[in-house]
């Protein structure tokens, strides 16, 4: 039998975190939602299970609502670079979820990089 589109993503979002947690070493977790419409990304302390900053293109100060493209998912990085030193990180793994490294995911990773975050 055959696995559904959404089974197969679930395989992969779950293969990347759990390949994540073992080289983890207290590091926060960058993970990032993409959907047809908006991207989001969190900041997240697995050890104590509580985000520490979360940006996403659905927030009106970035002005990009409505926008699903590459520009918009740079302008959330930064953001999200931002908010990460005003918390006290500098250093995070970047957990793209089930989604390929390439398009939005890839340019959000970018500009929190530029941003001065490290993944």
């Amino acid at each position: 039998m055959a696995l559904s589109k959404r089974e197969l993503f679930q395989k992969r979002r779950l293969r990347v975190r759990n390949k994540l947690r073992s080289v983890n070493n207290g590091k926060p977790r960058l993970s990032v939602h993409r959907s047809s419409k908006n991207i989001s990304v969190q900041l997240i302390d697995d050890v104590a299970g509580t985000t520490l900053a979360s940006a996403s293109s659905l927030e009106k100060d970035l002005g990009v609502v409505g926008k699903n493209n590459v520009e918009a998912a740079a302008k959330v990085g930064a953001a999200i670079a931002e908010r990460a030193k005003k918390a006290g990180i500098e250093e995070a793994y970047f957990d793209r979820g089930g989604f390929l490294f390439h398009g939005k995911v890839k340019a959000l990773a970018d500009a929190a990089r530029e941003g001065g975050l490290k993944l």
